[in-house]
């Protein structure tokens, strides 16, 4: 008889075979549970993490609201819900409130969800806004000295643009209008030295631009604005501040994710003055950078690059070009305050075209409040 036939005939050998039979069993068992485990949805994992405080439909649960000071976010909300990209909810789930400066009662799930069962849960919970009109967190790139985004934003900024004659401070207050629009003011104050210690200047020319989302695409990770910008001349030529001129200046917008958190900005335009003694001009703007985080979810660093160019159409006139180093940083723990600090260095006809040092500090105000989240 062969050697398996007097195994199996053996009782020592059949209660092996049980045994090994039984761990089997329990091996398939265990791994069919731990793979229904790992093959949860979404929405499972929402509701068994989330729902208690969130709601089932997202608009936060009654019973959380009436015992806490505090009502969870509506994420059926799509003004609320779309601002922000998908990683900073993520950041959020995974370290819990404080770690973004919010509320406590967020909880951090890191040790009781994988990053990706955490991903797969906010994706969820991001489709309670169902409107498709409003664009994606992930399309608000970050913004440059010159080149003007496309993402509609709730902004206040403040820009110093400076060489060793003058200084013009820009105060730009952004509002979004609707799903897909955004309303600008822009105050200038500018001041120039004439001579050797003789600095005059004032409130430069408003300006005043509405700028519209015509398309965009989460998954390409792409997004086209058109805009205009309306320049009044409310300043004074007699002390350097101002064109004397209203202009207008049309322009389009295009943003770009790329591989490895890089990312394209580009904006293209003229400018179109009233009193014909002024010539026309069109200009063309490109931001290249690459974001990074001190760790996962944490400050971002952006360092980018802008490439300047305008001409006046007229003709001889020459094309100058700039280019515009520069690092863009958020600085407190929310995020919603940020900084850029960088140089315009003219690349050809420099005469007359010193180099500028410029800056801005930002408030993104639907974010909270100044003084919050640091």
């Amino acid at each position: 008889m062969s050697f398996l036939r007097h195994h199996a005939a053996s009782p020592v050998s059949g209660s092996r075979r049980l045994v090994y039979f039984l761990a089997v069993c329990f091996s398939l068992t265990l791994a069919v549970d731990l793979f229904a485990q790992t093959q949860r949805t979404g929405r499972q994992i929402y509701e068994s993490a989330c729902a208690a405080c969130h709601g089932s439909d997202g608009t936060g649960s009654p019973s959380i609201a009436a015992d806490s000071p505090l009502m969870p976010p509506d994420f059926t909300d799509c003004s609320f819900a779309t601002r922000e990209p998908e990683a900073d909810w993520v950041g959020v789930s995974h370290r819990g409130g404080p770690s973004k400066a919010f509320s406590r009662l967020m909880p951090a799930f890191g040790d009781a969800l994988s990053i990706e069962e955490i991903e797969l849960a906010v994706a969820h919970s991001r489709t309670f806004c169902d409107d498709e009109r409003w664009p994606r967190g992930e399309l608000n790139l970050p913004r440059a000295l010159v080149t003007t985004k496309a993402f509609p934003e709730d902004e206040a900024v403040l820009t110093v643009i400076a060489d060793g004659a003058s200084v013009t401070n820009k105060f730009v207050y952004e509002r979004r209008i609707g799903t897909r629009s955004q309303f600008e003011l822009i105050v200038p104050l500018e001041f120039s030295e004439r001579t050797a210690g003789d600095w005059t200047g004032g409130v430069g020319d408003l300006a005043f631009a509405f700028k519209h989302v015509l398309a965009y695409n989460v998954r390409r990770g792409n997004i086209v604005s058109v805009a205009g910008e309306l320049v009044v001349p409310t300043g004074s030529t007699e002390r350097g501040v101002g064109s004397g001129t209203t202009v207008v200046e049309p322009f389009v917008a295009f943003g770009q994710n790329l591989p490895a958190r890089a990312f394209l900005q580009v904006q293209a335009g003229g400018a179109i003055p009233f009193n014909r003694d002024h010539s026309d001009e069109v200009f063309w703007r490109t931001a290249i950078g690459q974001r990074f985080r001190e760790d996962e979810f944490g400050r971002l660093w952006a360092p980018m690059v802008e490439l300047i160019g305008s001409r006046e159409l007229i003709t001889g006139a020459s094309t100058h070009w700039d280019v515009v180093p520069q690092v863009h940083v958020t600085l407190n723990t929310r995020q919603h305050v940020k900084a850029n600090v960088g140089v315009r260095i003219p690349v050809n006809d420099r005469e007359g075209r010193s180099a500028q040092f410029l800056s801005y500090f930002l408030w993104e105000w639907f974010g909270g409040g100044l003084f919050d989240g640091w």
